[in-house]
C-alpha cells in the first residue's frame, strides 16, 4: 500500500521533477508535489511524495530525513490526516 510522506524545508530552487528524482534513489515514486502559494506562484517550501509501499517510504525516510539539500536540512516524516475546514471552522471533508 502507498505511503504519503511530507517533506519540508525545501529550497526554492527544488521542482517536482527534481524532487521525484531525489525519492526514486530510495524506492519507487508515485506521485511528487510541491506546494505553491496561489498569491506569489513560489513554493511554501513543503511538499509531498507519494511512495509504492511502506517500506520504500520507510526507507526513503531513514535516507533523507536531516539531509542537506541546496544547503537546508531536509524534514520528512510520514503525512498525517487533516481536516480541511470551511470559512465557519467546521470540518468537511478529508485531505492530506
Amino acid at each position: 500500500m502507498a505511503k504519503k510522506l511530507y517533506v519540508g524545508n525545501l529550497g526554492s530552487e527544488m521542482t517536482e521533477s527534481n524532487l521525484t528524482q531525489l525519492f526514486a534513489a530510495h524506492g519507487t515514486v508515485e506521485s511528487a508535489r510541491i506546494v505553491i502559494d496561489k498569491d506569489t506562484g513560489r513554493s511554501k517550501g513543503f511538499g509531498f511524495v507519494q511512495m509504492m509501499t511502506d517500506q520504500e517510504a520507510e526507507t526513503a525516510i531513514a535516507a533523507l530525513n536531516g539531509q542537506d539539500s541546496g544547503g537546508r536540512q531536509l524534514t520528512i516524516r510520514e503525512a498525517k490526516l487533516s481536516s480541511k475546514r470551511g470559512p465557519s471552522g467546521l470540518s468537511g471533508e478529508q485531505r492530506f
